[in-house]
């Protein structure tokens, strides 16, 4: 088979990757909540996780979508957009949208089993948010699908 190659970023290329996902941040977020804000008590956001992307959907109680944030929006290629990095940089967007359209109470639903679950979740609430329920939506098989039929010969 042969060596495998691991490649190692310099300090350099992480702090330039970094200052480029900062960078987008700050563009998404201004993008995002930029119709004219209105005062809404109370939202929910709805975190959807899977292994390759993890999507978060700002609403307000009646359901109607007020801003929505995702990791390959910020601009995360590829295995990346799956990182508990990833989904936390998404929930900082969300969160500047929650204080510009000034939400006081935030219930979050969490669907999926990517890993981004928990730090969105984590950085939601670090970021001053008052979260008031949390809520798994995540689909369980109760029974699994229906047998194959056993071949007649």
């Amino acid at each position: 088979m042969g060596k495998k190659k691991v490649i190692k970023q310099t300090q350099e290329e992480v702090l330039k990757e970094t200052e480029e996902v900062e960078s987008k941040i700050q563009k998404v977020g201004a993008k995002s909540a930029s119709s004219a804000p209105r005062q809404i008590r109370k939202g929910v956001i709805y975190i959807s996780s899977t292994y390759n992307n993890t999507i978060l959907t700002l609403t307000d109680t009646n359901g109607n979508t007020l801003t929505w944030a995702s990791s390959g929006k910020i601009g995360f290629k590829g295995t990346k957009k799956g990182t508990p990095y990833a989904a936390a940089k998404a929930a900082e967007i969300i969160s500047q949208a929650i204080e510009k359209f000034r939400i006081e109470e935030i219930a979050v639903k969490i669907k999926g089993i990517g890993s981004g679950r928990e730090s969105a979740l984590r950085a939601l609430a670090g970021q001053g948010a008052n979260i008031i329920s949390v809520e798994d939506l995540t689909p369980v098989p109760h029974n699994g699908c229906k047998r194959k039929k056993p071949r007649r010969v």
